[in-house]
């Protein structure tokens, strides 16, 4: 996972716009293993929006603590997800998603994004990678 975060530390580039540097990074984390979606929903209000991603074609609006997302951005606090069927409230983007991580991005103590990863094994996320997702949040909050 160090590998992965040098990687992204490495693609930042302030000087280009947020969505190019957020499309570069979706596509590095998309490398994981075991993966079906990775990207960004970027906070607006009380939705979340879909910024960039790889995967398959996702949910394009996110209401405030809705689902797995929303609740990540009203929470505050990355969630790890077994097992999406038995998560009260999961918004169903892709039938072939069965657990997801979801961590937020802050900047002065708002949400501003969130990373959205999702796998179709069970079980597929541990500590290790909300590590690395909290770490790469703190790195690229200063864009926003």
């Amino acid at each position: 996972m160090d590998d992965l975060y040098l990687q992204i530390k490495g693609i930042i580039d302030s000087s280009l716009p947020l969505v190019s540097n957020l499309s570069n990074i979706s596509a590095l984390l998309f490398k994981m293993k075991d993966l079906n979606w990775a990207g960004f929903y970027i906070a607006k209000e009380d939705y979340l929006y879909l910024g960039p991603f790889q995967g398959d074609v996702a949910c394009t609006k996110i209401k405030y603590g809705k689902g797995v997302c929303g609740t990540a951005y009203k929470e505050k606090k990355t969630i790890i997800v077994d097992n999406v069927n038995v998560f009260p409230g999961h918004i169903a983007c892709s039938s072939l998603s069965k657990s997801e991580i979801v961590t937020p991005i802050i900047k002065d103590e708002v949400v501003v994004a969130v990373i959205d990863i999702d796998s179709p094994i069970y079980s597929r996320f541990s500590k290790e990678e909300k590590n690395l997702l909290e770490k790469v949040a703190k790195l690229i909050a200063p864009l926003f």
